[in-house]
Order: structure tokens, then sequence, then C-alpha cells
């Protein structure tokens, strides 16, 4: 039977509460996940995690280890707190990478140095040269890093993607994508490093869609341009709240991506989101659209909850249902993708278990490029593309929508077009 992994997760804020503890939590209870820690900057995320009624509806008695430990003043932070962690865990366990886009590289490289396997949310790093770096230092180390992709694991993306292989749509030729994310955003700790230097709605949301169409296609990206609407936080911080891009692709396809943090709080639903995608086959069109907003789901409680009554229901991407166990558990295309993120790192140590170092090694290796072929999971190797995007992305926005072009080769870059 395979052994457990310890995971940490660096981080403790939005994602980490919405998905990624839960869906550990879960994977702790099926044999996948061993003990869990969460290492945040202060304790005052960590509190809230540990007070969540909803969590502790959900996962009765299970409990994570935080760091620092929570009688630490909140007003105290620890910005190296992680390293130490790291240097604690036994090797060849696993580290979720939750911090924001600007620091993914290096708390994800110092998990590698650390012999960890790793699960990163998108985008993985914000420069191409450091994806590379990333997947060297893994296939060297044998350590399976994926990227948290989670809409590659939505069935209706995975049936889009097999039809697309089959030449049932045609070849994609314009679409269009949105993703607006609540306004209540603007009031998180966003505010305190969604700044105009740091990222933008493109980079942290859009990429999503950009992904998602590579991963139905299998088209390359060959040109960005972004244009930003500036605002400020409520703690007056500047910062991109509205993003319009437009992404070439090398069969000259285009897709218009339009993000931003401002789908109203009262709104019935939790987001704006959707893609459409209209191709070509000889004398007829095809379409692939999904209103990924809308599922076909509508409730109305009977008290509020999160400041309205009635709510569009998606029951796909995450939700807490009953099953056979204690509490609840969750299930949707987020659970999906860290349960195969993680099972895959759990998988490479449970067929290399025993083995010489070198035969073990070679195994990991084999797994790695196994991982990479099959192109499921988002990983270094099989989904650079949304490095070179991000930073095309990152250089456009900030020449007020420059369109930059991503020249591919031995060595991949972005090209500024003047």
């Amino acid at each position: 039977m395979a052994k457990p992994l310890d995971v940490t997760i660096v981080g403790g804020g939005m994602i980490t509460n919405d998905l990624l503890l839960p869906a550990v939590w879960h994977l702790q209870r099926t044999g996948v996940v061993g003990a869990v820690t969460v290492c945040a900057l202060n304790t005052p995320p960590l509190k809230a995690l540990k007070e969540n009624a909803e969590l502790k509806q959900a996962f009765p008695g299970q409990d994570f280890l935080p760091e620092p430990a929570l009688s630490a003043s909140a007003d105290q932070v620890f910005p190296s707190r992680y390293k130490e962690v790291l240097a604690k865990m036994p090797p060849r366990q696993a580290v979720v990478v939750a911090m924001p886009d600007n620091l993914h590289y290096e708390v994800v490289m110092e998990a590698l140095r650390r012999d960890q396997h790793v699960l990163c949310v998108k985008p993985l790093v914000l420069k191409h040269a450091q994806a590379v770096e990333v997947e060297h230092l893994a296939f060297e180390r044998g350590l399976f890093v994926g990227v948290e992709y989670h809409k590659r694991f939505d069935r209706r993306s995975l049936i889009a993607r097999r039809h697309y292989e089959l030449g049932h749509f045609g070849k994609f030729v314009m679409g269009e994508a949105k993703l607006i994310e609540p306004w209540y955003y603007r009031h998180s700790n966003f505010q305190n490093w969604f700044t105009c230097d740091r990222t933008d709605p493109f980079v942290y949301i859009g990429c999503h869609y950009v992904d998602l169409v590579f991963f139905i296609t299998g088209l390359k990206p060959v040109e960005v341009s972004v244009s930003g609407v500036k605002g400020r936080f409520p703690n007056g911080k500047e910062g991109y709240l509205w993003s319009s891009g437009r992404v070439r692709f090398e069969n000259g396809a285009i897709l218009s991506v339009t993000n931003g943090l401002g789908y109203p709080d009262q709104g019935s639903g939790g987001n704006e989101q959707c893609l459409t995608m209209f191709c070509e086959g000889g004398d007829c069109g095809g379409i692939i659209k999904h209103d990924d907003q809308f599922r076909g789901v509508t409730h109305a409680y009977v008290e509020d909850r999160g400041g309205k009554h009635h709510h569009f229901i998606n029951p796909d991407f995450f939700r807490f249902v009953p099953w056979e166990g204690p509490g609840y558990k969750p299930v949707g295309y987020g659970p999906d993708s860290v349960a195969a993120i993680l099972g895959m790192a759990q998988r490479i140590e449970a067929e290399t278990s025993g083995l010489e170092p070198s035969a073990a090694l070679a195994r990991r290796r084999e797994l790695l490029r196994e991982a990479d072929r099959r192109g499921i999971i988002a990983t270094p190797a099989n989904s650079a593309i949304n490095e070179l995007v991000v930073e095309a992305a990152r250089l456009s926005i900030l020449a007020d929508g420059l369109p930059v072009a991503i020249e591919y080769g031995v060595a991949p870059r972005v090209v500024p077009r003047r």
C-alpha cells in the first residue's frame, strides 16, 4: 500500500480556505495525505482557518499544524518561516504553494531544493526562464511539479478536448473568454499584493482560459496584447482592476480575454465566466460554448448567505456533499485537480520504494515524462506556453497594450513589437 505524503501548504489565504485545505483534508481521509501543516506570513489567516465553521462541520476531528504558532502576536510577520518548516520535512513529501504570483518562484525552488514534490497554484512563475529552471531541477531530482490549472479537470473541458482531437469541431479560428471575480476581492488581502508592478487580472485569472484553449486544441499562442484599467484598493494601493487581452495562436486564431475584480457581491453568481470558441471545418462551422457562470442550478435560501438569498450554483468546481464517511466530502474539478497532482506524487514514491538509488531515479524520471506526455496535469514541461504568455502579458500591459510576440525554438522568448 502506498504511504501517505505529509503536506505543507505555504499560504493561508483565500484559495487555501476555499479549495486547497478541504481537498487535502479529504485526501488525508483516503490515505493519500498524512500530516498537514499550513504556513502563513502571520497568524490571522491561520486562526481564520481554524475557526471556519464550515470546515469544522465538513471535517470533524481533523486539524493542521499552524506555522507560526497561534500564540504569536497577530501583527508579527514571519516571511522566512516557510523555509524553516520545509527544512524540517522528511524528503519526498509534498509542498503546496499558494502564495501571491510574484512569490511562486522562490517558494517552488526552495521546496525542490529540499527534495519535495510540489503542487503550485497557477501561474507557476512569471517568466519562461524560471519555468525551465523549475523543470530542470525537478527532473534532475526526480520530483513532480504540478500546476493547479483546475479547469483542465472540468468534464466539459475534457469532453471538448476529446472531440477536438477527433476533428469533430474543425479548427479553432475565433473566440472570447471572460472571468470577472467578485468585488469583495478588493477588500481582501489582494489589496496588499495585487499591485500594478506585480500582477494584473489577465495574468492572475485570464491565464486559466488561455491554458484551456491550448489544452483543448494544442495550438500555441504566438502574440499577446493586454490593456488594463487602473484603480485603487481600499488601502489606497493602485492596481489593474480590469484587463482586456488578445491572444493570437499559431494558426492565426484569435482569443479575446476580459478579466477584472468587479462582479457585484450582491449578484446571484460567485463570479462571471464563460468561453466561446468558433471553429471551421470544410464548408461548415463548429462551436464550443461553455457558460461557466451559470450551470443550470439556482437556489434561494430562507436566510442570507454571503450577502444574498438567491444564488447561481456551480455544482462542478467545488461543493460539499454528504458521503458515506463523517462530515461532508468536497467534490468537483477543483478537488479532482488537487487529487490528481498529489496522487501522482504519491504514485512516484510508491513505484520507486525499495529500489536502489540509481534505479529509483531512472523510474522517477520515466514517470515524470509520462505525465508530461499525457498532458492532463499541467507540468513545467507541457504547459510552459503559459509562462511565455504571462511574461508577454506583463510586458504588454505595462506598455499600454503593446503587442508582444512569442518566438519558439531552442530558446523560446518574448519580443515586444515596436
